[in-house]
């Protein structure tokens, strides 16, 4: 599981509720069913008809991806690929036949190895992988965006219910000492309704694009190292090749793998 995703979940939602107590505020004031039924359910409402049910889904996976789905470490990845090149130029391409089953559930790896041992030419297998990684991120994205629309939705459907709770205070001014507490709690479906698209929906958004474009990143180390092997480059310039789409951090943790004897 990925902490940083439920931890941020955590700390933004009780600072909002710390901070609605320290102005004074009664923490049983902000729990209004009526408000909560409006905005979530009139929120799940706009989705249903918004996406087709293909769609809607595959939702709980892509949300698995968003808290549960690690990403393979970019530094990891070019060791792997390094060893794999080694062992073509030592026992030729047909030898990494026997690494196939040694690289787990890596779907995407496993495919590419396989076109080599096949005998697949370079151009070839790079149209395939390629064509593999857009249909991932269009696959993925389709879904994501379930979540990206609720963050759309949400605050429209808070407006929605403050208006109709407005609607039902400015029918009862006849009881002016009720008037406070009810425009209070026709608000209420606002801070639903915004608080849990920027606390919730677009954040979960945020963190499936970002785990895609890493997912992305690890796939063209991979179809590089991979057209790098076919073609029997050195390891060396493989190595320096794989190692431009690192940033600096990852970088330094490449090197001090290697400089441990990793590699």
């Amino acid at each position: 599981m990925d902490l940083t995703t439920i931890i941020g979940l955590i700390v933004g939602i009780a600072s909002l509720i710390v901070g609605f107590v320290l102005e004074g505020g009664v923490l049983g004031a902000l729990i209004e069913g009526t408000a909560a039924l409006i905005v979530f359910g009139g929120t799940i409402g706009a989705i249903i008809i918004s996406f087709p049910s293909s769609v809607l889904k595959e939702a709980p996976r892509v949300l698995k991806y968003a808290f549960f789905k690690e990403p393979n470490k970019p530094e990891e990845m070019i060791q792997k690929i390094v060893e794999l090149a080694n062992l073509s130029r030592r026992e030729g391409l047909l030898a990494l036949e026997s690494k196939v089953e040694e690289l787990g559930d890596d779907e995407f790896l496993r495919s590419g190895i396989q076109l080599i041992v096949d005998g697949v030419d370079a151009d070839s297998i790079e149209d395939i992988l390629n064509r593999d990684i857009e249909l991932r991120e269009q696959s993925v994205l389709s879904v994501g965006r379930v979540f990206e629309s609720a963050g759309g939705f949400a605050p429209t459907m808070g407006i929605i219910g403050t208006v109709m709770g407005l609607v039902h205070v400015l029918g009862s001014l006849e009881k002016p000492d009720t008037l406070g507490p009810s425009i209070a709690v026709a608000f209420i479906a606002t801070l639903y309704g915004v608080g849990s698209a920027n606390l919730i929906y677009l954040p979960i958004f945020a963190k499936i694009k970002g785990r895609l474009a890493q997912e992305v990143l690890i796939k063209e180390i991979q179809i590089e190292g991979l057209l790098s092997i076919v073609n029997g480059e050195n390891t060396t310039l493989l190595k320096n090749k794989l190692t431009s789409f690192l940033d600096s951090k990852e970088k330094r943790r490449l090197s001090d793998a290697t400089e441990a004897g990793e590699m």
